[in-house]
Formats: C-alpha cells, structure tokens, sequence
C-alpha cells in the first residue's frame, strides 16, 4: 500500500490529544488518552501493524477535498461522487481542564446532494499493536477492549434507520455500510472509557455536539487582536497550536506525532510528543501577540512548576524536555516490527534527548519570563528564590560543552548558540531584578554576562567566513544564530551581523527555506541529510526584516507560506521535492510563522508611504527594535490580575503590544 503524504492530513483535538485525517477520510494517528499515550490508530507508519478508522463512498470512483469549518478545528472531507456528495465532519468536544480518560470522537456524515453510499472500516490496534483487543457488538454500537483501555462506537440512528445500514464483524475489525439521501446526517461517536454501553445516538444528541464545538472554537478565537495582513493565516496556526497544547497543566507539545522523517526512508525519526521549555517558552511571545492572554498564563503555570520542583535540588534545574503532565522520564524504544512511513526505520518512541544537557534553554525560559512579566504576568517571591537559585546554577555551569539545540548526538561542543542564549538568561534576570527590586547577586551575574559576550565575540567569530559559526571548532554556519539580531545581543545594523546574514544567504537559504546547518560538514552522529526546516525559515524572514531588508523578508514570508498544506499546516521540514516531511503539524513551526508576521506587520507599517496632510504624520520607517526572544514564567501564580478583565492595566498591555518593551 503506498503511504498517505505527510501533508495529506488534517488536526483534530480536544485539547487532551489528538487525531491526524487523510484527504480520503482515513484516521490513521490517534493516541489515547493523552497525547503522548500508546496509538489506537497508526496506519500512518504501518498500515498492517498500526490499525485504522476509514469512512469514504462505496461502490466506485470518487473525489474528496478537505477544509476546515470556518473559525473552528472541525475538519470536513467532502466527498464527490457520481451520484452525489457526502460530508465527514470530523471532531472532537472539548473535554476541559481535567485530565480524564473518556474522549470522543465524532464522526457526522452529512449528505448534501443525491445519493450516496458509505463505508466504515474500523480496525482499532491498542498499545501500538501490541495488545489484543476484544470486540462486542450490540444494537447501540460495537466495543473495542483490552483490560486497560476501552473504544465504544455509538451509533447515531433514528427509529427507522434499520434500512440504512448493515455491519460485519470479524478478527477485531468491524466494517459497516449505510446508504444517505441529500439532508439526512448520520454517523458514529467513538469514545474511550465511556460509562455505559454502547447506545443509540440522536441526530439531535449528533447536532448539538457540533454546535457546541462550534461555539467553542469561535468564542476562544475572538479573543485575538490580531488584524494584520495575514490574520487568516495566523488564525489557523493559533487554532493548531491550541489543538497541541494539554489542557490540564497548559503544556506545549512539539507535535502529536511520532516516526515521521526528516529525510524518507533514513534514521532521523523522533517522538515529538513531548513539551520542550524551548518550544513552549517560544509560544509565550506568539500567544500574547495575537491576544491569547489565557493560554500564556497556562504555559507560565507549567513553567513555574517545573522550576520549583527543581528548586533545592542537584543536577541541571530544567529538563530540557517532559511528557504533558511534567513528569521527565521517557525512555526511548523502538517499535519492532513496524514498517515506519515509506520504510523510514526505526519508528521510535519516547526520547532519549531528554536526557541531553542543553544550556541555550535558560535563556529562553529567562527570556519568556522577562517578556511576560513586562506584559503583565508579574513573577512572585517564591518563583524569584528558584530563578535565583537556577542562575547561580548556571553562573556555574555555562562555560562548558552542551549538546545544542539540534540535540546532536555526535558529542557535545562549544555552541554558540547555547552560549548566546546563557547571555539572555543573565542579561534578562539582571534586568528584572533591577527593575522589580528584587535582592540578587547582581556583580556575579554581571560578570558572567560580560564573560559570555567576550567569548563568544572573540570565540564564535570567525574571521575567515566573516561569520558567527556554529561551535568555538568549525568553520559550519548554523541558522539557530539567526535569533542574534532579535534577542538583543547585536543590533540588527551591527556590521559582524550584517556579515552573517549575508553568509547564511549563500549557504544555508535556498529561495527563502533555510537548512539548520550541514551535517556533512558538521557530523551529528546521524546518517542521512534533512530537508530544510521551517522553523528557521520563518526566523530568516524575522531576521530580514529587523536587518532592514523589507522587501526580501516579505518575497520570502509569501513564497514559504506557498508550502503549507491545503488546510494551512506545517510539518517540520520541507524536503527538496516540496513535500513536507518530519512530525506533523510542528508546533515550533507555527510559532516561528506567528513570530515572523507579527515583525514584518510592523515594520511594513512603519514602513508605509507617505500620508495625506488629512492622515497625520508619517510613522517611522526603522524596523522594530530587537524584542527579547519568547518565553515566560509565573512562578507564584501571580497570573489572576491579568486575565481579570480587558479593561485592566495588564490586559491593555497585553493587548496593546507586539514589542519587548516595558509597560
């Protein structure tokens, strides 16, 4: 069987986990109960192994395209056949703020036109198709049991609809058949953990499911303020990352998939189910500047939890990654067995990068922490005595090698990058300790800032490349160096800057995509090459725009947005054929689009042409000033006042700023 693209799907979610959607109807990634929990459905890396959940049309040839609901996470597939057209509404009800077990998923099929008939194929593989099921039908549905996980597929059916349909059980799997009329809504609720039997489901019972996901998702998205130039764009993205992030403890993951590659059929496949502080820390930013004061508070509570627990403690004070309940040990296997997405082997789960010491995530947390408090998510005492614990930790602890943001696993360096990002975390808790009068070792923080800035300007420099490189022994340009300009350590004008970006355009960019770095060049002990990886390709246009090159980071923001998937998705990568590849949808990518639009929304407005005497003044033509780098903390819960009311101080600043600067 070939494999579905990687950009042939759509999200659904509760909030708690997730499911991914073919173009053609098929579920073939759901994870359950959580995000990071073993797969029910996995055909997206072995079709055999992995188990599915298909709906499409019988009988013939037909066409389907896919959209999502206007303003919500519903997914429709709509369906064209020769005797009519059918819709799949795809969802998930939200399930709240709770962690539970009991999920549902709905699947509503609408007949719009003619005639149509239907197929489902249910094949549910529990525990990565490790564990035998059981299955039990009844007039209500069918359930789908091991001794630690249930599925229940309630019907939904009026008194007469004995004629619709009929079903067939064997080996597990259940398929079934029904025949829709135009006007007529049917379908089925798969829920795990239910507390009953399976049951019969109302169209009316069916209806007011949706019309309440409907008005969930469109009451949270009023809440942005953001109307730039691509407001529909970023209302997708914010939408997906809200879809990836676990309610109940505010957690980011970094995708809700596992085993996709970075290059087809090689070893660089991870588990992305994970919150990473790096990527978490980055919505903080993205968050606020599209309004979303809630879910910013929800990330600072995460945050704040995983620095406490740790205050006090030996060893590194963060983790560089955690499942969505906090928790740090995830252990990585390999599925055995398993054919993994167009042969790309191992299909791993869990990940042993957590394990890694990565120092560039204190200063994005300091930076997120400085950026929020500066919006209003003020920091309290007992936050403040374990950041101050964690620095001088880190005053300590920065000058030695790391494993870098990349998560080489080739042995640790000197990255500049890490060394840049233990600058911010210095730079950015003198100046809240100034600014809040709180009591701190300012001289031995100074002194480690200082000392930071002289190595890596003497150190990460390199003369013959006219370029900041990637570790104090190569000569290889890294694009995660692309955040110099923006987190404040050089101006965007700075002539050494200015001369990295220009080396990075000759060999790191490819028409606006962006490598991370060469791996031939610079051995991350993997085999294999990547694609380019969007998250630094959205950076690139940030970092064109500060540097003043409008009219580039503009051409470059419309071309890569030309690679989105047809419902406005991003993997992690884009391999050379335009396809998209690695874990999907990627939360890191979606922040860094975010983050670019909001820049160059406001250094193309500043950038307008000159007004009518009746307009006013002409605004400034300089790009926007460097903005600390995403990230934030609330360590004392400190977070109420803001999100008390819009007419508050801190929710008008909030609101009212897309910059770093103070309020």
């Amino acid at each position: 069987m070939i494999e579905t693209a990687i950009a042939d799907h759509g999200l659904i979610g509760d909030l708690q986990t997730a499911a991914l959607v073919t173009t053609d109807g098929s579920i073939d990634w759901f994870c359950c109960p959580r995000f990071d929990s073993p797969s029910v459905f996995g055909a997206l890396l072995d079709d055999e192994r992995g188990g599915h959940f298909r709906v499409r049309p019988t009988g013939g040839p037909y066409t389907s395209q896919q959209m999502y609901h206007p303003d919500t996470a519903i997914l429709i597939t709509r369906f064209m056949t020769a005797s009519g057209v059918c819709e799949v509404h795809d969802f998930m009800p939200v399930s709240g703020h709770e962690a539970t077990d009991n999920h549902r998923l709905v699947r509503m099929l609408r007949c719009v036109r003619g005639t149509v008939s239907m197929e489902f194929d249910i094949l549910p593989r529990f525990d990565y198709g490790r564990r035998e099921h059981s299955t039990r039908v009844s007039d209500g549905g069918v359930v789908f049991a091991t001794d630690e996980l249930a599925l229940t597929v309630h019907v939904v059916r009026e008194p007469e609809d004995e004629r619709l349909g009929h079903a067939e059980v064997a080996e597990g799997r259940v398929r079934a058949s029904l025949t829709l009329s135009a006007g007529q809504v049917r379908g089925v609720v798969l829920e795990s953990a239910a507390p009953g039997p399976a049951r019969e489901v109302r169209v009316a019972e069916f209806q007011q499911m949706f019309d309440d996901t409907v008005a969930f998702w469109r009451a949270w998205l009023a809440q942005s303020t953001y109307t730039g130039r691509w407001r529909e764009i970023l209302q997708r993205s914010a939408i997906t990352l809200k879809l990836m992030t676990y309610a109940p403890t505010g957690g980011l993951v970094a995708a809700p998939t596992a085993g996709l590659p970075e290059q087809v059929g090689g070893e660089r496949n991870w588990d992305y189910r994970y919150t990473w502080v790096r990527d978490a820390s980055f919505s903080v930013y993205a968050l606020l500047g599209m309004g979303f004061t809630e879910e910013a508070a929800q990330f600072c509570t995460w945050l704040r939890d995983r620095v406490v627990e740790r205050h006090g403690a030996t060893g590194n004070p963060l983790n560089i990654m955690y499942s969505v309940d906090g928790t740090a040990d995830l252990p990585e296997v390999n599925l055995e067995g398993w054919s993994g997405y167009r042969g790309s082997l191992p299909v791993r789960i869990g990940n042993a990068a957590a394990e890694q010491l990565q120092l560039d995530i204190y200063g994005e947390a300091l930076d997120s922490i400085f950026f929020a408090d500066a919006h209003g998510l003020e920091i309290g005492h007992a936050g403040w005595a374990a950041l101050t614990t964690l620095l001088d930790w880190l005053a300590d602890n920065w000058d030695q090698p790391d494993d870098g943001i990349w998560e080489s696993r080739g042995g640790r360096q000197d990255f500049t990058y890490g060394r840049l990002m233990c600058w911010v975390a210095f730079d950015r808790a003198i100046r809240l300790a100034v600014s809040r009068a709180r009591p701190a070792p300012l001289e031995r923080w100074t002194a480690a800032r200082d000392g930071i800035y002289k190595q890596v300007m003497a150190r990460g420099w390199n003369a013959e490349k006219q370029a900041f490189v990637q570790h104090y022994a190569t000569d290889v340009l890294d694009s995660a160096l692309l955040r110099m300009g923006t987190v404040g350590f050089l101006s965007p004008y700075e002539p050494m800057w200015q001369s990295t970006l220009r080396a990075m355009d000759e060999e790191l960019v490819t028409d606006g995509l962006v490598y991370r770095y060469d791996p031939s060049a610079s051995p991350d002990g993997l085999q294999g090459s990547e694609g380019t990886f969007s998250l630094c390709s959205f950076t690139y246009v940030d970092a064109l725009a500060r540097a003043g090159r409008l009219d580039d980071a503009r051409l470059a923001f419309e071309k890569i947005l030309t690679y989105a998937n047809h419902v406005g998705l991003f993997s992690e990568e884009i391999a050379l054929t335009g396809e998209q590849i690695g874990n999907f949808p990627q939360a890191f990518t979606h922040l860094s689009l975010i983050d670019a639009a909001l820049t160059l929304d406001a250094a193309l407005d500043r950038r307008r042409p000159a007004a009518s005497p009746r307009s006013g003044p002409v605004p400034s033509a300089r790009p926007p000033a460097p903005r600390p780098a995403p990230s934030a903390v609330d360590p004392d819960g400190a977070l109420a006042p803001a999100l008390a009311g819009s007419t508050s101080r801190r929710s008008r600043a909030i609101n009212g700023r897309r910059d770093g600067g103070s309020t």
